[in-house]
């Protein structure tokens, strides 16, 4: 199904997008444009000089079906405040992609019963806002299951075909080794489909690194994998690599500072990779107090820092200068989540509450192991931003 513009487009697509260089979409930050204290995108433009957002995240319908969502909750097809976000961004001279998958909730490729099916669901969402670039972050469960990744990646083809010129993107969490298991399958139903994005990106966090070193030999690691699956010399796979950062304190407790990118920005580009992002622009502020009190949330960082500190290595991984003057307006800070962080080993009751990417939960009944939010069982309330 080609790309086609409708009668009905939203007032941010209005006027054709004009395609960035994919040097930009390929350092698109990561962005919540409707949770966790989303800053203004046009502040963050002229605080760093940033052209292009990642935004996050297209999921199925909480309540079930194969149609395109924000977040589980907002359709797609009646949104007007995404829309809205796009439009300020283009009238800045930027642009988005928008990024399916995510940790939580139900992606469209689990709900969706073919590759066809999921393509169709995600072209809808090309149309809306006339699209030129599409991220698929692909995590747990839905990279467990093969069905779905398959759905995924043949989708992912469909669009590359229908739609010339996008750019696309696909993430996968990372390990010391590259990436697990369940990467490995995702890397092998690519080959087997005949498909290749523009990066293969990995999420070097929340297994047990430990700052720029350990990132940088995962990296190395994934180079090789990428090599020995589809053939690839060793510069044709770092020109298909991409990594994806956390800024500042990771869900599972490592620390990233600012020297800690600058050393995998300078690893990137010395090896000419694909793709340079983070998550998330969100947490690029500083909290209050600056630590935390040693929590994670999402809505800043966990760590000192200066407004945007961390956007401003991926407007120097897309080739751009970031001005040198702060903001007039500093962002503003999260408040602090009093709630003790979510633990995927701990047992929750009726009634318990528990912080998880910045927000408070409260467990409706007894459960262990399912991360907080909107989707799964249903078993978390969400109570708001801490």
């Amino acid at each position: 199904m080609a790309a086609t513009s409708h009668a009905a487009t939203t007032d941010a697509t209005a006027t054709a997008a004009t395609a960035l260089g994919s040097n930009w979409y390929a350092a698109a930050p990561y962005l919540m444009p409707l949770d966790n204290d989303p800053p203004d995108p046009g502040a963050v433009m002229d605080a760093t000089g940033l052209k292009a957002f990642q935004l996050a995240f297209i999921l199925a319908p909480s309540g079930g079906g194969c149609t395109p969502t924000w977040d589980g909750t907002d359709p797609v097809s009646s949104d007007t405040s995404v829309a809205g976000v796009i439009s300020e961004i283009r009238a800045k001279g930027g642009d988005v992609s928008a990024s399916v998958g995510g940790y939580a909730g139900t992606k469209l490729g689990q709900a969706c019963g073919t590759p066809a099916a999921t393509a169709a669901a995600y072209q809808q969402v090309i149309d809306k806002y006339q699209l030129k670039a599409m991220d698929f972050d692909l995590e747990e469960p839905e990279y467990e299951n093969t069905t779905a990744v398959a759905n995924e990646i043949g989708a992912a083809k469909i669009l590359q075909q229908d739609n010339p010129g996008i750019y696309i993107s696909v993430t996968t969490p990372g390990t010391s080794a590259g990436t697990g298991w369940f990467g490995q399958q995702m890397l092998d139903q690519a080959k087997a489909d005949g498909f290749t994005p523009n990066a293969f990106s990995i999420m070097p966090f929340d297994g047990g690194f430990n700052g720029a070193a350990s990132q940088t030999a995962a990296l190395t690691a994934f180079n090789q994998m990428l090599q020995s699956t589809f053939g690839w010399d060793q510069a044709t796979a770092y020109a298909h690599e991409g990594y994806s950062g956390m800024n500042g304190r990771s869900d599972s407790g490592e620390y990233f500072y600012q020297s800690d990118f600058q050393t995998v920005l300078n690893y990137a580009e010395s090896n000419h990779m694909a793709r340079f992002t983070f998550w998330s622009v969100n947490r690029d502020r500083q909290c209050s107090p600056p630590d935390n009190n040693g929590q994670t949330s999402g809505s800043c960082s966990s760590v000192p820092q200066g407004a945007y500190d961390f956007t401003k290595y991926s407007v120097e991984f897309a080739g751009a200068t970031p001005p040198t003057t702060p903001p007039t307006s500093p962002p503003p800070t999260s408040g602090t989540c009093t709630a003790a962080p979510y633990s995927a080993t701990a047992v929750y009751t009726g009634g318990d509450e528990v912080s998880y990417q910045g927000h408070t939960w409260k467990a409706k009944w007894w459960t262990q192991g399912e991360a907080p939010s909107d989707g799964g069982s249903g078993v978390w309330e969400d109570e708001g931003p801490c």
